[in-house]
């Protein structure tokens, strides 16, 4: 899956290709004005998965690389114009979550389906906290993301996809979540058995996913 907040993840299918770019025809739409209409492309084939450049103005880069052809590895960082893309390899599990019985992904179920729990855990360096949000979002999922990482560890609520309380050593509610968003270098835990906190976040994952953003555009300007 690639993973370009706050747009909705990509699902890369099995066989074919997913092109990136500014035009409308892509499978992946990036309007911004450092990307070339076809950027570039990316080629599956049988589990493996190849990025190319398709002779773009300003490049593709592979966590900080300028590249013309890379085979990716989960946790890869593809840079295209102004934006990041994550590449996440991730075991299919049926999260029942909607109305419509969709499916998602996640890393390494714990729990058998058979006792009504959902538990997923995974590595940081290969799938950064906001894919699981988004993918918890997608899920409509209710329970507790634990984030246990070096920048930052603490705890995400979620009920029916929706964040609605964070806790970390020195914060809480909101700001808890958005630097829960920053951790990377750890591991993650869900799990829907757990006692459910009072709401104290009313933003949406996109609106969450926003300010983390705009936090680290920040980070980056300072001298």
């Amino acid at each position: 899956m690639l993973f370009v907040p706050p747009h909705s993840p990509v699902a890369l299918p099995a066989q074919g290709e997913v092109v990136i770019g500014r035009g409308r025809e892509n499978t992946l739409r990036l309007p911004d004005p450092d990307t070339s209409r076809r950027h570039a492309r990316i080629l599956c084939e049988a589990g493996h998965y190849r990025i190319q450049d398709l002779a773009s103005t300003n490049g593709t880069f592979v966590n900080g690389q300028r590249v013309e052809e890379h085979t990716l590895a989960p946790g890869d960082r593809i840079r295209i114009g102004a934006n990041q893309i994550t590449f996440c390899e991730v075991g299919s599990i049926d999260l029942k979550g909607g109305d419509d019985g969709a499916q998602t992904m996640l890393f390494e179920r714990t729990t058998h389906p058979a006792s009504g729990s959902d538990s997923f855990q995974g590595d940081l360096a290969a799938i950064p906290p906001f894919a699981v949000i988004q993918m918890l979002e997608m899920g409509r999922k209710t329970g507790c993301l634990v984030i246990d990482a070096d920048r930052e560890s603490g705890r995400l609520w979620f009920e029916a996809g929706h964040p609605i309380h964070a806790e970390t050593k020195s914060q809480l509610g909101f700001d808890a979540a958005v630097a829960l968003v920053h951790a990377d270098a750890g591991r993650f835990r869900f799990s829907s058995q757990t006692q459910m906190p009072e709401a104290t976040i009313r933003a949406s994952v996109t609106e969450l996913l926003l300010e983390a953003s705009r936090q680290l555009d920040e980070a980056r300007d300072l001298p």
